[in-house]
Order: structure tokens, then C-alpha cells, then sequence
């Protein structure tokens, strides 16, 4: 289940257009595909030390950051110590495997502040892709834009460390 809201109306539309023509995942859809995107998205507020959700959670939608910071984090195997992975900030994204994929969450994502996001579910990304496929393409390459780069940021994390 997400802890969201449902945006409507005409003006947070446009809050939400206006913010998506500013986030690389959008840079290849125009205004007015995503005003058919803003339709089907949701909004969340989190408090800080809140946790958006858990590590190996069934995941079912991706968020956009508004405002705030939330850290990744992942739990050693071996020692049960928490790592901090990533920071996330206006504009970033997480949860993007979770609408592509049907498998638990990597990381558990913790706000550091007060933060909100807007909120696209998985139910919606399918129904976009089945209704609007020119439009699912575009959103489709944006999931793989951020996967490519964060398994870059990886790769060169992991390059540096051996």
C-alpha cells in the first residue's frame, strides 16, 4: 500500500508538470505527455527518520523526490551493520526497479528531513504504458537512463574499492 494522496486539480497538475520538466528521468517526454503522467500521480510527505520503506518489502511504486533528503541504506549479511548507500535529493528517484520487476525492495529508504514526493504506482505505469505506449516508451527509457547510471556510480565504487 502507498501512503499517498491523490493529487487534482488543474493547479497541482501544473505543480507537478512543471516540476517533471525539471528531472532528467522526464528529459525525453514533453509538457503535454506529462500532463497525462501528473493525472496518475499520487503525493507523500514524510517526517524525518521516517522510513518510505524496508529493505526486501514487496515494492509497487517509484517516487520522485520534491523536497527533503532520504538515505539508501542496506543491511550487511554478515554483520547485520547498516550501510548507507546513496543520498537522494530534489529531483532523484527510487523504487524504479520496483515497477519493472516483481521482486523485493534492495534497500530500505530513510528520510533524513521532513521530505515529500510525488508518487507514480506500478498500476498506474502499466496502465500508462497499455493506454498511452508512445508516452510508456519514453518512461521506459527513463527507468533505464537512471538504472544505467546508478549501475555506473556502482561500478566505479566497486572499481575503487578493489
Amino acid at each position: 500500500m502507498i501512503p499517498t494522496r491523490v493529487i487534482a486539480g488543474k493547479s497541482l497538475t501544473n505543480q507537478v508538470t512543471e516540476f517533471f520538466m525539471s528531472v532528467p528521468f522526464f528529459e525525453r517526454i514533453n509538457s503535454e505527455e506529462i500532463k497525462v503522467i501528473a493525472k496518475h500521480i499520487a503525493f507523500m510527505e514524510v517526517k524525518k527518520g521516517d522510513v518510505l520503506f524496508n529493505e526486501a518489502d514487496k515494492g509497487n511504486y517509484i517516487c520522485f523526490i520534491v523536497s527533503g533528503i532520504l538515505e539508501v541504506v542496506v543491511t550487511k549479511e554478515t554483520t547485520g551493520q547498516e550501510v548507507v548507500l546513496a543520498t537522494l535529493s530534489r529531483g532523484q528517484s527510487t523504487g524504479e526497479m520496483a515497477i519493472i520487476e516483481d521482486m523485493p525492495r534492495f534497500a530500505t529508504i530513510r528520510a533524513i528531513n521532513d521530505s515529500t514526493m510525488y508518487v507514480l504506482s506500478k498500476s498506474a505505469f502499466e496502465l500508462i504504458l497499455s493506454k498511452h505506449p508512445h508516452i510508456g516508451i519514453k518512461l521506459l527509457k527513463g527507468v533505464a537512463y537512471v538504472l544505467s547510471h546508478n549501475l555506473r556510480q556502482t561500478s566505479m565504487k566497486l572499481a575503487n574499492y578493489m
